[in-house]
């Protein structure tokens, strides 16, 4: 069934993209759930098998239907390059009348759940419920996705530089339909082929575009009044994700750069910020940042901000010397 966003002449000015630590957090939460996601995770979930099993993940789960609504003020749509922390106390501080509402909808789509002897407590007392609920997550960010979130974040930071600059090249109308196949766009209008069917007038707030590491294979296509208009799509490179480096630097680029400033460029086949890059290669942050200087300097790399953060890519002199500096 399809779910269309029609596009107004201010909602062209409003579309951005946005990094959910706290989408990834309850997202991963389904994927535990829900075998069919499970195929680019592996090697994740066998890592986290044991620290997932001592977790009471069944209150979640209950807001999660396999078909139907989840509460969106339990994972609302970001307003900026969040932190963790900055998003969970937002759902903290959810309205507990608004929440109650919005979750006796989710509940509702779950049979049995509304009548539940926890169903009913979160309703009875829906500020207690996001305390719960609350915590729940917040117990989930830091035993299964913060240790991993440098990882993550610079494959979702890696998504956003690409598709940004597809942007710039062809148009919100052509982007569109690039980043799915079950996007298709025209005549001003979203079309999204989803499990739900939605009919929604952007009204001038525009659209968020979210990569999502854990949403794979489905499309999340929007989230309900108040919220902003929100399409979670999966990431580009999920792939090799969970990939370790293989550590090999081509000899040729080592006598001539310095095994540190070699491993650092051939590392950046995809953009990623100080931080993951020194957390994918093991070494000290402070060494990375002086590597990435010298590389820079030598126009070897770029370096571009996003939110808080800065990107470092390979320029097409670095990528010719990353590729080309093999053995021969």
């Amino acid at each position: 069934m399809p779910s269309r966003l029609h596009f107004g002449e201010d909602d062209f000015l409003r579309c951005r993209f946005a990094i959910s630590p706290l989408w990834e957090t309850q997202d991963a939460v389904r994927t535990l759930k829900r075998p069919e996601r499970h195929g680019y995770h592996a090697l994740w979930l066998r890592r986290i098998r044991t620290a997932a099993a001592g977790l009471d993940l069944t209150p979640l789960w209950l807001l999660m239907p396999q078909r139907g609504h989840s509460p969106d003020w339990l994972c609302p749509p970001p307003t900026a390059a969040a932190t963790f922390e900055e998003e969970i106390a937002a759902v903290r501080a959810a309205d507990p009348e608004a929440a109650r509402a919005d979750t006796a909808k989710s509940l509702a789509d779950t049979p049995g759940a509304l009548q539940s002897p926890r169903g009913r407590a979160w309703l009875a007392d829906p500020a207690r419920m996001i305390r719960e609920l609350s915590d729940a997550l917040e117990e989930v960010w830091h035993t299964l996705v913060e240790p991993d979130w440098p990882r993550l974040r610079a494959l979702l930071e890696a998504d956003v530089a690409f598709h940004s600059r597809r942007l710039a090249e062809v148009g919100l109308g052509g982007l569109l339909p690039e980043i799915n196949r079950r996007c298709g766009w025209q005549a001003r209008t979203l079309t999204v082929q989803t499990r739900g069917e939605h009919e929604r007038r952007l009204g001038g707030q525009g659209l968020v575009l979210m990569p999502s590491v854990f949403v794979w294979p489905d499309i999340v296509s929007t989230f309900d009044p108040p919220w902003q208009p929100t399409l979670v799509y999966p990431a580009r490179g999920i792939g090799g994700l969970w990939a370790e480096p293989d550590g090999r630097t081509p000899d040729a680029l080592v006598r001539l750069l310095g095994r540190g400033r070699a491993t650092v460029l051939a590392a950046l086949d995809e953009p990623a910020t100080t931080t993951a890059l020194a957390h994918r290669l093991g070494l000290a942050p402070s060494s990375v940042s002086a590597h990435l200087t010298v590389l820079r300097d030598a126009e070897l790399l770029s370096a571009r901000r996003y939110g808080h953060q800065v990107l470092y890519e390979q320029t097409p002199l670095g990528m010719a010397l990353a590729s080309g500096g093999g053995d021969h």
